[in-house]
C-alpha cells in the first residue's frame, strides 16, 4: 500500500482538491482516490504533487507492504 500525506499538506497550504487537481493536471476525483488509497499515482504524477508542495516524494508518499 502507498500511504500519503496529501490531505494534510493541502490543509496546511489552504488548498482544495480542485485546486491541487488543476495544478497537477488531473481530475478532482483522481485526487480523492489517491487520498483514500484507492488509486496509486503514476511516478510522473507523484513528482508533480511533490513539486507542488515543494517536498520530496518520500515526504509525501510512504510505501508499506501489504500484510498477507
Amino acid at each position: 500500500m502507498i500511504k500519503n500525506r496529501i490531505k494534510v499538506l493541502r490543509a496546511e497550504n489552504d488548498m482544495t482538491q480542485d485546486e491541487l487537481a488543476e495544478r497537477v493536471g488531473v481530475s478532482r476525483q483522481a485526487i480523492i482516490s489517491i487520498e483514500k488509497y484507492k488509486y496509486k499515482p503514476s511516478l510522473d504524477l507523484a513528482f508533480k504533487i511533490a513539486r507542488e508542495f515543494d517536498k520530496s516524494i518520500e515526504e509525501i508518499f510512504e510505501y508499506t507492504e501489504d500484510e498477507k
